[in-house]
């Protein structure tokens, strides 16, 4: 086995992972309507770049395993922590006259980030450890095979779990019930299909990296 691609690609992996996690907690602010014609979902425009995050972690635990995969679900939680402390520490800095994003723009943009980073942790921890598990579990039940089998199952359970929570922490007591429960349902939805789409990309992705590294069939590296 190739163990410098190898150590290469799971850096790849990992800064790819955490720049999209970062951009999710940036963004969730923003609340958007996506039309796939058979219907329109309302969701947080951080939903469109989370759905990577959990393709990369079903790459990391076929080739890497469990345990190096959880390692990057953990630093994916420090690196928004630091994200959370440079935007409080911003806050406390006034704007200069004449700045291009001035102190009340700033502060509704990112005002209330602690809440939404909260949200996002909180659910995000839940979600990806459930998601490593259930992989695992479904892994060690084929014996490496039906690919698709743990990956659509993993996500499933864990997407449940994250849009549940994250949605519950941000609105309840802001929100209407009817309104939290639509906001679960649309994101929950929308996820389960980039789970699915993206099922064709982990086939692809696994069987590209395993050629590289030079690893076989249902192999993790050690």
């Amino acid at each position: 086995m190739n163990t410098e691609r190898s150590r290469k690609i799971y850096l790849y992996l990992a800064a790819i992972f955490i720049a999209a996690l970062v951009v999710c907690n940036l963004i969730a602010n923003k609340f958007i309507t996506v039309d796939l014609g058979f219907k329109t979902f309302i969701i947080s425009a951080g939903v469109l770049p989370y759905p990577l995050t959990f393709l990369i972690t079903d790459i990391l635990s076929e080739i890497y395993g469990k345990k190096k995969t959880a390692r990057i679900v953990w630093a994916g939680f420090g690196a928004s922590i630091f994200v959370l402390g440079v935007l409080l520490l911003a806050q406390q800095f006034a704007a200069i006259e004449g700045s291009p994003v001035d102190n009340e723009t700033f502060n509704k943009v990112f005002g209330n980030s602690w809440r939404v980073i909260f949200a996002s942790m909180t659910a995000y921890l839940c979600a990806q450890l459930i998601d490593v598990r259930i992989y695992h579990f479904w892994k060690k039940k084929t014996a490496g095979k039906h690919l698709w089998l743990r990956n659509n199952f993993s996500t499933v359970f864990s997407q449940l779990v994250d849009t549940t929570l994250v949605v519950c922490v941000l609105f309840i007591g802001v929100r209407s019930s009817s309104e939290i429960i639509q906001f679960i349902i649309d994101g929950w939805i929308f996820k389960m299909l980039c789970a699915f789409v993206d099922t064709p990309l982990l086939y692809a992705s696994t069987a590209f990296i395993r050629k590289k590294i030079g690893l076989k069939f249902a192999e993790e590296v050690a």
